[in-house]
């Protein structure tokens, strides 16, 4: 998979060469390229904004540096997606599905008031939301659904297994997860994954899961 970023902020993005997705991107797993958005504006000084019409107060960015950009990097099997209040809530099920249907993506990191609703008509295929809440910008969303799809690219995690055995992969919370020492605090780790009956320990994680959930997130029990 390739993934296209267009921003204003490239080095807001550091933290993705960092860690786990770090290190599959330098075996080439997947490629990740950031590229600023002023590069491609025509406007003295690289200037990407300007006034909206419709008054009020913050700038808006103009069409054709952004227009220029995603028109650039977009092929046949492109898919544009800018992140936006208005767009689906990113979820799990959302993760998966791009990750399974996408070879390459092309993220649009908008800024200020947003982008001129042109652009949004002319080149973007789906808006995303990470919440109903307001951030200055594109680049932390951008980040999110980088690292979340990524870990469904083959080889990027450490075992095929472990996005199966994840939280919200069946609309369920993970299971409380142990490690040494065995008793710590006073508290001790549950008898039943000492025992080696592994079709026990599944029963465990399976009712553990059901616990978790409707302890934390009981609205997700409504959703399966």
């Amino acid at each position: 998979m390739r993934i296209d970023i267009l921003t204003l902020f490239p080095e807001m993005f550091a933290p993705l060469y960092s860690s786990m997705i770090g290190r599959a991107l330098e075996k080439n797993c997947a490629e990740v390229v950031i590229t600023n958005i002023r590069d491609f504006s025509k406007e003295k000084h690289g200037k990407v904004d300007d006034y909206p019409y419709s008054g009020g107060d913050g700038m808006v960015m103009t069409p054709q540096p952004l227009y220029d950009a995603i028109m650039h990097f977009k092929k046949t099997d492109s898919h544009v997606i800018y992140f936006s209040p208005k767009g689906q809530r990113l979820t799990q099920k959302k993760v998966e599905y791009i990750a399974k249907n996408y070879s390459h993506l092309i993220l649009v990191c908008g800024h200020y008031e947003g982008i001129d609703e042109r652009v949004i008509e002319l080149c973007v295929d789906e808006m995303i939301s990470l919440g109903d809440f307001v951030l200055t910008g594109g680049e932390i969303p951008a980040m999110a659904l980088v690292d979340s799809v990524l870990r469904y690219i083959p080889n990027v995690l450490g075992s095929a297994t472990s996005v199966v055995d994840e939280s919200f992969h069946d609309n369920l919370l993970e299971y409380p997860q142990y490690t040494r020492p065995r008793v710590f605090q006073g508290l001790a780790v549950p008898e039943v994954l000492f025992s080696g009956n592994h079709a026990k320990i599944e029963a465990w994680k399976q009712e553990k899961k059901i616990e978790e959930t409707k302890k934390y997130r009981p609205d997700l029990l409504d959703q399966k």
